[in-house]
C-alpha cells in the first residue's frame, strides 16, 4: 500500500495552483522559480538571529520561526542555546513574544516571580492562546485560581487517599490480569492505561471508573484533545483543519461525557467518598466540577504515565537497582501485613499504612526522583498577567511568555555529571548533585508553583512499581525478542510518550517490550 505523507508549508499558499501549470506557463513558472528563490534567500536574512541588548532574538516569519517549537522542541531549544551561547533568546509565536530562559538567575525569577502565572502559561501548547484584553488578571483571577488548587489539595488528603487505596490497588490488579500470566507487551500502551485507569478513579466516581468500555471512550476523548495542539491548531488558529475540529468535538464530548457522571451522582439518593459527590458535597456547579476533573487528568496522565513506563525501563536495564527495590517493598508488606497470609498481593499491599508509602520507601524515592529527573519534558511555560520586571537587564512585558528548559537543566553536565546516566545515588548525603545551585532539580515543580498532585502522583507509581515487581518477573527486549544491552535514550521531542528513540515501528525498527511472567 502506497502511503503519502504530507507536511504543511508555511509558503505554500504564496504559490499558484499546481493544476493551472501548463506548457504555455513556462514564464510563469520561471517567474515562481524566481520568486521561491528570493524567498529562500530573503528566509536566510530575515530568519538570522539577531542579538537585541541582552536577549537574541530570532526574528522572521513567525509561522517559520516557532514551527520546530511545536514539532521538535527539544532539539529547538538546544539548537538555539548553542547558537546564542546559552543565553536567553526570544520568538513570536502569532502576535506573542515568547522569551526562552536559561541559568540559575532566570530559574529563581522564572519559578517565584507574582506576575507569572503557570496555567495561562500552556494555554500556547492548548492551541487556546486568548488575547491579553481577554484575560481576567483582577484578585478575582487569581481567588479562583487558587481555590482550583485547594480543591485539588483537599480532595488528594492522605485520609480520603487512604479510603479510596484498597480499590487503587484492585483496578491495577483487574487490569494485570488482563496481561495473562505470561507473555509480551509494550509498556507504552499497557502502563498508560493503568494510570488513565487510576486517574479516573481518583477524579470521577465508581460508575465511570468501573466500567471500562466508559473509560477506553473517555480516554479516546481526552487523547484526541491532548493531541489536538498540532502546529497547524496553534500558529494558524484560524485554519479549518482536522486538528481545530477534532479538538471541538473532543471538547463537547468529554464535557458531555462527565457532565452525565455528574448528573447522575447529583440525582442519587445517597453519597458516597467519590470526587464527584466530594465536589457536589462542596455546594459547586457542574462546571466547576467537571473544570476540577479535567484539571486532574490533564494534569496527572501524561506526566505520571511517561515516569510509570520509564521506572520500569530504567529498573529493567539496571537490575542492581531493580534487586534494591524488590528487597525494600518485600520488607514493607513484610512489616505491615501477615507474614503468612494466603491472601493476593493486590490486597496484602492494601494493608500497608499511607504513611508508610509515604515514609518507608527511601530506596525507591531515590529512584522515582532520578527517573523524573531524566524523563522531565523539555519546558515549562509561564505569561506575566501583572506587570512588567526585568530578567538579567531584559524587560518582561505584561503579556510575554516566559519558558523555561527543564530537560536542558536536568541534562547539564555541571550540576549532573553523566547526565544520562540513571544513577539514583546522585541525591544521597555527601553528593546531593541536586543541591548545587538554586532549584537545581524542577521537575516537581518549584518556588510558588510546587506540583499539587505531587503527592498523589507519586503514590500512583509506588503502587504500579510494587504490583509490577512483586507480582512480575520481567526483562526488556527489542522486536526480535533479543535482550537489550543497554537502554536507548529517551525522545525528548515526543512531549505525550517520551518514548525511546526511534521506539516507533513494529516493522524492522527497533522496538522496545517487555517479556514479563507472573509470579504471585
Amino acid at each position: 500500500m502506497l502511503t503519502l505523507r504530507a507536511t504543511f508549508s508555511p509558503v505554500a499558499h504564496l504559490l499558484p495552483n499546481p493544476t493551472e501549470w501548463g506548457i504555455e506557463s513556462h514564464v510563469s513558472t520561471i517567474a515562481i522559480a524566481i520568486t521561491t528563490l528570493w524567498l529562500i534567500l530573503g528566509s536566510g536574512y530575515v530568519l538570522r538571529t539577531k542579538k537585541d541588548g541582552n536577549v537574541y532574538d530570532l526574528g522572521g516569519i513567525p509561522i517559520v520561526t516557532a514551527w520546530t517549537f511545536f514539532t521538535k522542541r527539544w532539539d529547538f531549544l538546544c539548537g538555539h542555546f548553542a547558537n546564542t551561547g546559552g543565553r536567553m533568546f526570544r520568538f513570536r509565536v502569532m502576535q506573542h513574544r515568547v522569551i526562552a530562559l536559561t541559568g540559575e538567575q532566570s530559574r529563581k525569577i522564572f519559578f517565584n516571580n507574582h506576575s507569572l502565572d503557570i496555567s495561562e502559561g500552556y494555554r500556547i501548547l492548548l492551541g487556546g492562546i486568548p488575547n491579553l484584553e481577554d484575560i481576567d488578571i483582577s484578585k478575582e483571577f487569581e481567588t479562583k485560581r487558587q481555590e482550583e488548587i485547594k480543591r485539588i489539595l483537599m480532595l488528594f488528603r492522605s485520609d480520603r487517599v487512604a479510603e479510596i487505596l484498597p480499590t487503587l490497588l484492585h483496578d491495577l490488579n483487574q487490569r494485570m490480569l488482563g496481561w495473562k500470566k505470561e507473555g509480551k507487551m509494550d509498556p507504552f500502551n499497557e502502563v498508560y492505561d493503568l494510570v488513565f485507569q487510576m486517574t479516573v478513579r481518583l477524579a470521577t466516581c465508581r460508575e465511570l471508573a468501573e466500567d471500562k468500555a466508559a473509560v477506553t471512550q473517555l480516554s479516546g476523548h481526552y487523547w484526541n484533545l491532548e493531541k489536538s495542539g498540532t502546529p497547524v491548531s496553534v500558529l494558524l488558529p484560524w485554519f479549518p483543519g482536522s486538528a481545530k475540529k477534532r479538538k471541538g468535538k473532543a471538547t463537547m464530548a468529554l464535557y458531555r461525557m462527565l457532565g452525565s457522571y455528574v448528573e447522575l451522582r447529583r440525582n442519587a439518593s445517597t453519597p458516597t467518598i467519590d470526587t464527584i459527590d466530594h465536589l457536589i458535597g462542596q455546594g459547586l456547579s457542574d462546571n466547576v466540577v467537571i473544570s476540577t476533573i479535567m484539571a486532574v487528568v490533564f494534569a496527572g496522565v501524561v506526566n505520571t504515565g511517561v515516569n510509570a513506563c520509564w521506572l520500569l525501563l530504567h529498573l529493567g536495564a539496571n537490575p542492581t537497582w531493580k534487586a534494591r527495590a524488590i528487597e525494600e517493598y518485600a520488607a514493607l508488606v513484610d512489616k505491615h501485613t501477615d507474614t503468612i497470609s494466603t491472601e493476593p498481593l493486590h490486597k496484602r499491599l492494601a494493608a500497608v499504612p499511607i504513611s508508610a508509602w509515604e515514609n518507608e520507601l527511601p530506596s525507591i524515592d531515590l529512584i522515582i526522583r532520578e527517573n523524573v529527573r531524566i524523563t522531565t519534558p523539555a519546558a515549562a511555560l509561564r505569561r506575566n498577567l501583572v506587570k512588567e520586571f526585568m530578567v538579567d537587564d531584559v524587560v518582561i512585558k505584561r503579556g510575554d511568555f516566559l519558558l523555561y528548559s527543564m530537560g536542558g537543566l536536568h541534562m547539564d553536565p555541571n550540576i549532573y555529571p553523566d547526565p544520562s546516566k540513571f544513577d539514583p545515588n546522585r541525591y544521597v548525603a555527601g553528593r546531593a548533585e541536586d543541591r548545587k545551585e538554586a532549584l537545581a532539580f524542577v521537575g516537581w515543580g518549584a518556588g510558588r508553583h510546587p506540583c499539587a498532585g505531587m503527592k498523589i502522583a507519586t503514590l500512583e507509581l509506588k503502587l504500579i512499581l510494587a504490583l509490577m515487581l512483586l507480582g512480575y518477573e520481567y526483562e526488556l527486549v527489542d522486536g526480535s525478542g533479543k535482550s537489550l544491552e543497554s537502554l536507548p535514550q529517551p525522545d525528548r521531542n515526543d512531549l505525550h510518550h517520551v518514548r525511546c528513540l526511534h521506539d516507533r515501528s513494529a516493522d524492522g525498527m527497533f522496538r522496545l517490550i517487555f517479556v514479563h511472567r507472573r509470579v504471585h
